[in-house]
Formats: C-alpha cells, sequence, structure tokens
C-alpha cells in the first residue's frame, strides 16, 4: 500500500484473515514514524484535492476526500484501539504526543481555503447538482466540518482555533490515562473471612483472579473495575470496608497530585468557551447540539428535567424503604451511597423473592454471547462463526465472521470481554475499518467492516465460566447493539457508514437490542445454570421479568444527575470551579445524599477523556425515548421477531447509517415520532 520507509507494513497492509490486521506483527515502537508519515500522505492527498484545476464536482472533491488518507484511517485504528483496549507506558507517552499532532493535521484541513471553497461552491447550488439523498448528506456534513473547523473565519482566529483544539486533544488524553492510573493503583487486598462475609463465590472467584494478577496468590482484591467493585459494594456486609472501597471509587481524578483532573476539567471548559465564542456560538452546548435531533439545551433539559422530578420521587420512595431495612438490622446510620445497593439488593430478595447471586449462575458470558448472536439472527438472518487460532490485539479477543443466509460474509466481529490492568474501564464498541462501497487506490471497491467490542466483565479462575449479573449482560447486548449498527450498514460513502449518525441517535440501536435480552423465549433458551445446564426456572425467569423496574428511581436519578451537570457546565461558559458547579447543580436539584452521580466530573470520561459525549451525555436518555417506542413496534404485533417489523428495522434504523436524516429514519421505521410516555413505562416511572 506504501512505499514510504517510515510505515511498517503490518499497520496498513491488512492481510490477515478477510482483511483483518495481523496485530501479532504491530510493534509499539512502529507507530510514531508511521503517523509522521501518515499525516504527510493525507496532507499531499488534501493538497492535490484543493489545487485541482478542473471546477469542483462532487466526485472531484468530496469523493476523492472520503477516501483519502487510507494509511492514516489504518494506523490511527491500530493505535487508538490499543490505547483503549491494552496500552503501556509506551503507548501512553505516544498518545500524549500524539493527540495533539492529529489534532493540528486535521485543523490544518479544516482551515484550507482552496479546498473549503470548492466545498462550498457546491454547497451553494447543491440543488442543480442532481445529488442522491445520501451524496447531499454527505457534502453537508463536509460543509458543516469546515465551517465548524473555522474554514469562514479570520486567519487570526484559525490559528487560535487551532492551538486550542490541540489543548483539548492532549488534555483528553491525559484525563483518561488519569483515571486508568488511579484505578489501576488502588486495591483492597482483603484475606480474613471476616473481610469476604457476604460475598458469594462467583465474586470471590474474581477477587481471587484480581489478586492473582497483582502478584498476590491467596487474597483477594477489590479494584476499581465495576465488574467487582458493584458486586462488591452489593453484597458485602462489612459497611466499613464497603465505605472504604466506595471512597476510592468515586475519588477517582481527584487524589491529588499528577493524576487529579479537576484543573484538567477547568481548562478544557475555558477552551470549549472559548472555541464556541469563536465559531459564533453562545455556548459549547450550542455549538454541539447545532446538527442533533435535540437542536438545544432547552430540549434537552425539558426532557432531563421532566424525567428528574419523576425519578427523584421515585428514589425518595425507594429510599425509605432501604431505611427500614436499616432500622430492622438494628441500626441507626442513614443510607449513604455505599450501603444503596447492598440495601437495595436485600429488598429485592424480599419483594420478588431472588437475588443476583441467585441469578447469576444462569448468566454465562459464553451463552449470552450465543443469545446475541441468535437474536441477531432471527431479526436480521445473519450468523456468527468463530476463527480460533487467528492473532487478535490480545490474548483473550475472540474473533468471528459475520455471514448472511446466503453465507456471504458481511463484517469481521472481534469480542474482547474481560477486564485487565491496560484496558479502561467501561465498555464500547469501536471500528477498525467501515463499511462503504467506494472504489480505492489499490483497486478494491469497497470494504466490509472490521468492527469490535470491548467489556470489562470479571476473568474467571481457570476452568470456570465467567458469569454475569443482569447489568453485565445488558451491557453485552447493548454494545453488540452498536456492532450491528455497524456490521449491516449498507452506505456507499464512509463518513456516514454505521455509527455516524447524529450523538443522540446513535444509542437508539444498541439500547433497542436490549429489549431482546429479557424477551421471554431468549431467556428460556439461553439462561441456563453453568452446572446443571438446566434451564432457569418459570418461577425465577418470572420474578427477573417483574424486577425490571425495581431501583429505577436510583438508576435514573444516577444517570441524570450527570446528563444535567454536563448540560451546565457547558451552557456556562468558563467556570472558576467545575466542583462548585457541580455542587450547585445537585443542591440545585435537591439530589439525595444517599445517591451520587454516575460519573463525577474528576472521572467523566464520557465527556471529558475526549470530546465525544461533551454537552452529549443526555442522549443515552434522548435514545432511550425512542428505543422503548420502538420496542413497542414489535410487542404490538404480539411477536417480539416480527419478520416485517425486523426487515423495516434493519431498512431503516441499522443500516443506513447517517445517510438520511435520523427523524426521517425513524419515521420510515415507526410511521411517527415518540412521546416520552413509552420511556416512562418502560421504567417504571409512570404515573
Amino acid at each position: 500500500m506504501t512505499a514510504d520507509p517510515r510505515i511498517s507494513p503490518a499497520l496498513v497492509e491488512w492481510n490477515g484473515l478477510n482483511g483483518l490486521p495481523r496485530f501479532d506483527l504491530v510493534e509499539d515502537n512502529a507507530f510514531s514514524s508511521a503517523f509522521d508519515a501518515a499525516f504527510d500522505a493525507h496532507q499531499t492527498e488534501v493538497e492535490a484535492i484543493a489545487g485541482n484545476t478542473a471546477a469542483p464536482t462532487f466526485d472531484n472533491t468530496v469523493t476523492a476526500l472520503e477516501i483519502a488518507g487510507d494509511e492514516l484511517s489504518r494506523v490511527s485504528a491500530l493505535f487508538w484501539n490499543r490505547a483503549g483496549a491494552n496500552t503501556n507506558e509506551t503507548i501512553q507517552a505516544l498518545e500524549r504526543e500524539i493527540a495533539p499532532k492529529m489534532s493540528r493535521h486535521y485543523s490544518r484541513i479544516g482551515t484550507n481555503q482552496a479546498l473549503f471553497s470548492r466545498i462550498d461552491e457546491l454547497w451553494q447550488k447543491r440543488e442543480e447538482l442532481d445529488l442522491s439523498g445520501e451524496q447531499t448528506r454527505v457534502l453537508e456534513r463536509h460543509w458543516k466540518g469546515f465551517v465548524k473547523s473555522g474554514a469562514a473565519l479570520a486567519k487570526d482566529k484559525q490559528e487560535r482555533l487551532t492551538a486550542i483544539n490541540e489543548t483539548l486533544a492532549g488534555l483528553g488524553a491525559k484525563f483518561g490515562q488519569n483515571v486508568l492510573a488511579d484505578e489501576k493503583s488502588w486495591a483492597l487486598l482483603l484475606s480474613e473471612e471476616s473481610e469476604l462475609a457476604g460475598l458469594p463465590d462467583f465474586l470471590r472467584d474474581a477477587m481471587a483472579a484480581a489478586a492473582r494478577e497483582r502478584g498476590e496468590d491467596g487474597k483477594y482484591a477489590v479494584t476499581l473495575s465495576r465488574s467487582i467493585i458493584e458486586p462488591f459494594l452489593t453484597f458485602s456486609t462489612n459497611r466499613v470496608l464497603r465505605e472504604q472501597a466506595f471512597h476510592a471509587w468515586a475519588a477517582r481524578g481527584r487524589n491529588g497530585g499528577e493524576t487529579d483532573n479537576r484543573e484538567i476539567v477547568k481548562e478544557t471548559l475555558a477552551l470549549r468557551a472559548e472555541k464556541a465564542s469563536l465559531l459564533g456560538y453562545a455556548h459549547y452546548a450550542a455549538l454541539k447540539l447545532d446538527n442533533t435531533m435535540a437542536k438545544t439545551p432547552e430540549s434537552v433539559n425539558e426532557l432531563l428535567t421532566t424525567v428528574w422530578a419523576k425519578a427523584v420521587a421515585r428514589a425518595r420512595e425507594e429510599e425509605a424503604e432501604l431505611a427500614e431495612l436499616v432500622v430492622e438490622e438494628g441500626k441507626n446510620h442513614p443510607v449513604m451511597p455505599w450501603d444503596w445497593r447492598h440495601y437495595a439488593e436485600k429488598l429485592r430478595a424480599r419483594k420478588f423473592d431472588f437475588s443476583e447471586a441467585e441469578l447469576k449462575p444462569y448468566l454465562q458470558l459464553e451463552k449470552i454471547i450465543e443469545a446475541c448472536f441468535d437474536v441477531a439472527g432471527r431479526l436480521f438472518g445473519i450468523r456468527a462463526v468463530e476463527k480460533k487460532d487467528v492473532p487478535a490485539y490480545h490474548p483473550d479477543v475472540r474473533v468471528f465472521e459475520i455471514r448472511d443466509r446466503d453465507d456471504r460474509l458481511l463484517a469481521m466481529f472481534l469480542g474482547d470481554y474481560f477486564a485487565r490492568a491496560s484496558k479502561r474501564s467501561g465498555a464500547w464498541m469501536s471500528a477498525f475499518q467501515s463499511q462503504h462501497k467506494l472504489p480505492l487506490k489499490n483497486g478494491a471497491i469497497g470494504e466490509i467492516p472490521i468492527i469490535y467490542n470491548v467489556c470489562n466483565f470479571a476473568k474467571p479462575a481457570e476452568g470456570k465460566p465467567a458469569l454475569l449479573s443482569l447489568d453485565d449482560a445488558r451491557t453485552l447486548f447493548h454494545e453488540f447493539g452498536h456492532a450491528l449498527h455497524g456490521m449491516l450498514s449498507n452506505v456507499t460513502y464512509p463518513s456516514v457508514s454505521g455509527t455516524g449518525v447524529s450523538r443522540d441517535f446513535v444509542e437508539l440501536p444498541s439500547q433497542l437490542y436490549e429489549h431482546w435480552l429479557t424477551v421471554p423465549d431468549i431467556l428460556k433458551a439461553y439462561a441456563v445454570h453453568y452446572e446443571t445446564g438446566q434451564a432457569m426456572p418459570q418461577a425465577l425467569l418470572d420474578k427477573v421479568l417483574a424486577a425490571r423496574t425495581f431501583n429505577a428511581g436510583f438508576a435514573t436519578v444516577e444517570f441524570t444527575s450527570s446528563a444535567l451537570v454536563d448540560m451546565a457546565f457547558h451552557t456556562r461558559g468558563p467556570v472558576e470551579d467545575p466542583m462548585a458547579v457541580q455542587a450547585d447543580v445537585l443542591e440545585g436539584l435537591g439530589m439525595p445524599a444517599s445517591i451520587v452521580m454516575r460519573h463525577a466530573t474528576p472521572h467523566f470520561q464520557h465527556v471529558f477523556s475526549g470530546d465525544g459525549y461533551s454537552a452529549g451525555y443526555y442522549s443515552y436518555m434522548w435514545s432511550e425515548v425512542l428505543d422503548a417506542d420502538a420496542f413497542a413496534a414489535f410487542t404490538e404485533t404480539g411477536d417480539a421477531f416480527d419478520p416485517e417489523m425486523a426487515l423495516r428495522l434493519k431498512t431503516n434504523i441499522y443500516s443506513v447509517g447517517g445517510s438520511i436524516d435520523p427523524e426521517d429514519a425513524y419515521k420510515a421505521f415507526r410511521g411517527k415520532l415518540p412521546s416520552v410516555d413509552a420511556m416512562l413505562v418502560k421504567k417504571g416511572l409512570a404515573a
């Protein structure tokens, strides 16, 4: 692909199975020079497009831009995957170096006047160009991208915007690394039985494995991986240890010293506000919401505050019930954040006569993966074929071919399921390569998607199955819903492929897919006991389904408070003390002392580790309004796998990417736009 000696062939010549990268040949020390060469190659291509003496056409300008920078795309995909899912000190040092360079590179392109002039000429006469709907969307995306990159600004303002973007990129990289460092460096090592009181076997096994990973054989480690810390807070009867672990979890990013993120947040917010002002927006939220379904902060806050009022009222009722359990135990302490999960589990066991520990043996990771694939097969006619002994970027990563009913290869899928110290927390979907149909420089026509899911489930002891909580299982379905959005994509242009949609639409395919986990047919088939192979008893299944809205007030308050703080940060402009703003917002909401934000500001990676969900965390709830209404379309037919509805879903939501307006896409599927009512019913918050 490239003759530039600075680029290792392994980074760009992907000649593994079905075009996979040869991960086993990729070396950390190859990235720095490869990025420099790839930046140069991309810039040369861009200058050729900008300097074309022929009049601008869609093909010689927009299509040319769509396929430019292939080497950079490949090097970047491999590097950012490694930075997030299998990092080390070498990669982290490179990340701090590469992030500003990449920002500078794209700022240079985004402010190229000759190139913008060609794009602008096409945009101004778009009605005369006989463009398809998809081409119009692609042109609009490029034109708006250039405007938001400062192409229409005076030179001095362009230079300032470039500097801001470069600094923000470095701050985002540092923010994420600080959170990972705090998570990696803290562990609570336990060995006495009194310290392990209440912990079920699956959690003890996971904690023992985490201790062994830290060289502490014979001990049990509470770590800040969500797959360990949350069940520990749920099951431990040792309140002192629960409080100690909770404070460590809540303090990520604000421990003082080099990994403290509070100054990074302050600087980030100031620079974002300045960027918005340079581009002519009242605040950063206005800039970020400009091309979304929500459109304005007022629309976002109307949704969030409507839900907040119902959620906090329900949470108060839930807290009162938990407080009664505390009193029953002969204790007199208030319900604090390190108590909530513990007493909520006891209340659930009492109300619905089952516990998370009773449920977990029926939720094997392997079977839930099979369930994900089965649902996709029933809905969309695809199947997954696992390919053993194919090198991936870590030994735990599994490789699958995704094939259609005619055995045609649609995509490659990689599943990376277990927590490790080299992986940032959370769960996500990303792509090494997006689907498109354009001719490439190497003579190929289009590319299949290469998609991966990353999760952080506790790795079991050797020879034992990985057991999931119900929330873990939902996470697996959620991320595979994103993966399907990428793998079922059927568009021409890469910029609108798969998840290339507005931020508040991108969560619809993932959140909608979660619904099929609790379809009774799926639970009956795949929720089987890891020792006996017996299906979950009908009585337990009924209890699980009845408990779906249990603790909904708590969960919704956790989320909504985070979304409202995010929106406040990005509508207020620069702030002197972000933690004071957080406190002010929470006080104004009447945040219960027994609940904390799901993501407190110093470790709010969605918002500050890069720009992805800044002024956009609300989008999970916005999409939840859509997903509740969308699944209702299936329940109204009486068949969760109704073939006609599934075809409409695939055709209008999962396969079109950003090639049409999201409102039009949703109405083509459902016939109308939704109201908030179905979501409130789903959450159990309807009056």
